[in-house]
């Protein structure tokens, strides 16, 4: 245990395409909230994101490389790198307290690794109907 009662978790090191931004996470759950979205932000970027804590994430490297984008309600912000473009991670707008990160920058995993990514409808953000997260749907890999 650590000093505010949450179980020891696994620090992973992960980093943008080009190495100008590196950063350490620790997952909220490892890899069981692995997710996509259907906002129309989320569909254009195609990234498979992860749950980790604000506090959770710590730039190493290139903390002034990152650019950050907002849109519609201004409450979720988007980073990606300034020299090779790859998003790294943004802070959500379901839950400000938490940030999604980008799977394909943490060292050693592949989007391709998980069977079946669920898909939460975005499109009818839960913020804007006064409910949970819908599901609209999953994406599923699997290999030859």
């Amino acid at each position: 245990m650590t000093d505010n009662g949450n179980m020891n978790r696994k620090t992973y090191n992960a980093s943008c395409h080009c190495h100008a931004v590196e950063f350490t996470v620790k997952l909220s759950d490892e890899f069981n909230t692995i997710r996509r979205c259907t906002c129309s932000y989320c569909s254009m970027r195609g990234a498979v994101a992860v749950s980790a804590q604000l506090t959770d994430i710590t730039i190493t490297k290139g903390e002034n490389q990152l650019s950050e984008y907002q849109f519609n309600s201004g409450t979720a912000k988007h980073f990606f790198c300034g020299t090779c473009g790859i998003y790294t991670h943004h802070q959500r707008r379901s839950n400000p307290k938490q940030y999604g990160v980008n799977v394909a920058c943490i060292e050693g995993v592949s989007p391709f690794d998980f069977e079946e990514v669920v898909v939460y409808d975005g499109v009818n953000h839960p913020s804007d109907q006064q409910s949970g997260p819908r599901t609209a749907g999953f994406l599923r890999f699997s290999k030859k």
